[in-house]
């Protein structure tokens, strides 16, 4: 295969590597998915780490243009759409 060639996470055609893992880590893992399950589980983990890194570097760069978020800001429209009273507000017990 030419690895010149561009994919998508969880595009292309599948590859073997080589994955060192501590025993517990695999362990877990095991009892998860079964001892045939793990390079698939592996293949979504590693492609949801993928979707953090991006976001990260996503809200970096908003960051760097615009300064960063106001922390009330962000409880108040969390609290929004989680239907709970932001934290720090509202009337005492």
């Amino acid at each position: 295969m030419d690895d010149d060639t561009d994919f998508f996470p969880g595009s292309g055609p599948s590859r073997g590597i080589s994955v060192t893992l501590t025993a517990g880590t695999l362990q877990a893992i095991r009892e998860r998915v079964g001892k045939r399950g793990v390079s698939a589980y592996l293949e979504k983990a590693a492609q949801r780490q993928i979707e953090r890194d991006n976001l990260d570097d996503l809200i970096a760069d908003f960051d760097q243009a615009n300064g960063p978020a106001d922390p009330e800001a962000v409880a108040a429209k969390r609290a929004r759409l989680t239907g709970d009273a932001p934290s720090g507000t509202g009337a005492a017990a």
